[in-house]
């Protein structure tokens, strides 16, 4: 009977050992959780924060008692080392789980940053069904919050907060908003959005210090000082692999693995977010933490895992965001590639921005703002690799023409039709 062990207890473990039990009904499934909650979706606790659903709707399955209905053990704890020649992990209370096929599904850890008065109360993340409980507490209607960051996370989280009726400032150490995701003409037009709608934002600047006072005191390095009753650390986050070092699963910014999802090591797997799993669209590793990577991810590993050959499309590399009201998209190779030609058109008046990136005559990535028509014709494109001929000229001429481009060019192509037939094998 095979032991199957599995770090982390979200939505890549949860479907990972899911997948497991279907295929395999007699194997040994461990999941190992350092969290009290049922399975839950980290992204769902910006709509805890701003009342739009209860705890319990941020669960990803209804039952709370999710691993015992599907014989799953579940062990709380956090893996610290790993022994790849004895197959044998270690907790940090001390307990060793051997394993016979491994799945690291660790997730992300938020990055914190080298600030003084991290540590003070009134000072969170906004990570975890914790984290919601604490600022719940003080982002009453009317409190002054200063958020740290304005990635793609933290546009999620101010939304939240300001549906709450805070007062809130954004400090984001980029020349603009979601440097990450958006360029300077995007990531500015969202700016003046975010302040037209009542936040105050600061960008190009830093949190030196926060002091213990009553309020916060936090000195920015433009020279002002916030007097708030909370602040959030919203400044990214990083593959939660530390434990590794030293095992021999090779890692680079998040834990190696090709396209079956293995690691260097055989046996041992990882998905989600901590995975830097193969892309054959991009030709490199790549870490893209998405719910819906994890959950791919995850199938296609614990597949793996019982010895079928099934190999991961690619890595999707897509955001959509609302920011108060704002849509904007980055799918791809929104920066471009060595070689490319690109093509932007931007109605300041209108609060629309579109931005277009071409290797050849495909559609590699873009950039969008308030063009929610094209949404699909965007993904289609650069998710297809649909070759436009002679549509892609039209499109440097007029970008607004993707809907026509994606009809005549995908359809076509059965661009749709492969891509199913490629997650069929």
């Amino acid at each position: 009977m095979t032991q199957h062990v599995i770090l982390g207890a979200g939505p890549a473990g949860m479907i990972a050992a899911e997948t497991l039990r279907r295929q395999a009904p007699h194997d040994r499934i461990t999941v190992v959780g350092d969290e009290p909650e049922p399975p839950y979706s980290r992204m769902a606790i910006p709509y805890l924060l701003s009342g739009n659903i209860a705890e319990q709707g941020t669960w990803l399955r209804k039952s709370a008692t999710h691993w015992a209905d599907w014989g799953v053990t579940l062990v709380h704890g956090q893996a610290q080392s790993l022994d790849t020649v004895a197959r044998q992990v270690t907790l940090t209370d001390g307990q060793a789980l051997a394993f016979d096929r491994l799945l690291i599904a660790t997730g992300s850890r938020p990055v914190r940053p080298p600030i003084a008065g991290m540590d003070l109360p009134g000072v969170h993340s906004c990570w975890t069904l914790a984290d919601a409980r604490h600022i719940a507490q003080r982002a009453t209607r009317g409190a002054r919050v200063l958020q740290m960051g304005a990635g793609f996370i933290g546009c999620i989280i101010m939304e939240a907060l300001a549906a709450r009726g805070v007062q809130l400032t954004v400090v984001e150490m980029g020349d603009r908003m979601v440097p990450r995701m958006m360029g300077a003409t995007a990531g500015g037009m969202i700016k003046d959005w975010c302040q037209a709608k009542g936040v105050a934002v600061f960008t190009g600047t830093r949190v030196e210090a926060i002091e213990a006072a009553a309020p916060l005191r936090v000195g920015l390095s433009n020279g002002q000082t916030q007097e708030v009753d909370l602040v959030i650390s919203a400044t990214g986050v990083q593959p939660a692999v530390g434990f590794l070092q030293g095992s021999g699963v090779a890692c680079a910014q998040g834990v190696l693995a090709d396209e079956t999802l293995q690691t260097n090591v055989a046996g041992i797997y990882a998905a989600g977010d901590c995975a830097q799993a193969w892309d054959r669209f991009s030709g490199q590793a790549v870490v893209s933490a998405i719910q819906p990577n994890a959950a791919e991810q995850a199938r296609v590993a614990a597949l793996n895992m019982l010895g079928q050959a099934v190999r991961i499309r690619g890595v999707t590399q897509i955001n959509v965001l609302d920011t108060l009201g704002l849509i904007s998209t980055s799918f791809g190779a929104w920066q471009g590639v060595p070689g490319g030609q690109q093509v932007e058109l931007t109605e300041r008046a209108a609060g629309k921005h579109l931005s277009l990136q071409f290797k050849g005559d495909q559609l590699v990535g873009c950039n969008s703002i308030g063009w929610t028509e094209h949404v699909g014709a965007l993904r289609g494109l650069v998710e297809g690799q649909v070759h436009l001929g002679a549509w892609k000229d039209r499109l440097l001429h007029d970008p607004t023409q993707l809907m026509p481009a994606y009809l005549a060019a995908a359809q076509g192509q059965h661009a749709w039709a492969g891509a199913a037939d490629t997650r069929r094998r």
